[in-house]
């Protein structure tokens, strides 16, 4: 692997304070977050795949509300059918039990059918995947012609040295220096495979910060909330240049 397998950093953090703006609807049977940008176009999208806290928790759905305010209509699907981690998850809580459940078999036909969606009937013409933690291998895995036309992730896990060699559209990852799962080794590791790709590709790499800092630092401490924002307008950057002019 060029990202470890979840462990209990995947579940801690900070529960941050707002009130989100988005709605939740389904697409068929799956629970879905959805907002949109201030003209409500949906042309320009950005597909959210979570963390295993779920489209339910408020620091994500908060995070959708800035990237539609960038300009993009935001789509974040509950990958789990409500089988979600709590924050600070419970003492005696095993994630690999868990992860059991939700392996590409189980994930990925949730995600084909947003995308479908979002293709077919929402009017996206063009889509950024965002992989968060759980999420990145799965934005790493649709890095394909059809599927998302360029991608960005955060401290992603479980990603696969092969599923990196497979990625075919522009990739950004943000880092922290201090992360038990995607390590200094296996991001030095990801380094060596994306740069033998034709792809454009990026790594910024954060000082201050742990496993899970773009969704779940502590923003009263303002090293880590300086990296989150600047992980965030790292993604915009990203998809302004390889999804809104592609």
């Amino acid at each position: 692997m060029t990202s470890a397998s979840l462990s209990r950093c995947c579940t801690l953090g900070s529960l941050h304070e707002g009130e989100a703006t988005g709605e939740i609807k389904d697409i068929g049977s799956i629970s879905t977050y959805f907002a949109y940008p201030a003209d409500k176009s949906t042309e320009n999208a950005i597909l959210i795949l979570t963390d295993v806290l779920g489209h339910r928790f408020i620091n994500v759905q908060l995070l959708a509300d800035q990237f539609a305010a960038a300009g993009y209509f935001v789509v974040i699907p509950d990958l789990f059918a409500g089988d979600t981690v709590p924050l600070n998850r419970p003492e005696g809580f095993q994630i690999m039990d868990w992860v059991k459940n939700h392996l590409p078999v189980h994930t990925e036909p949730i995600i084909d059918a947003v995308l479908k969606e979002m293709r077919e009937n929402l009017g996206c013409k063009r889509i950024g995947g965002i992989g968060y933690c759980y999420g990145g291998k799965y934005v790493c895995r649709y890095l394909k012609s059809g599927k998302f036309e360029a991608g960005f992730a955060a401290h992603p896990t479980m990603m696969e040295a092969d599923e990196l060699r497979g990625v075919e559209r522009p990739f950004s990852i943000a880092a922290a220096v201090r992360d038990f799962v995607f390590t200094t080794e296996k991001r030095h590791e990801s380094e060596a495979i994306l740069d033998k790709l034709e792809i454009p590709y990026q790594i910024n790499l954060f000082s201050d910060v742990e496993h899970g800092f773009s969704v779940r630092c502590d923003l009263s401490k303002p090293r880590q909330k300086y990296a989150k924002e600047q992980a965030f307008t790292q993604a915009v950057a990203w998809f302004d240049e390889y999804v809104k002019k592609y």
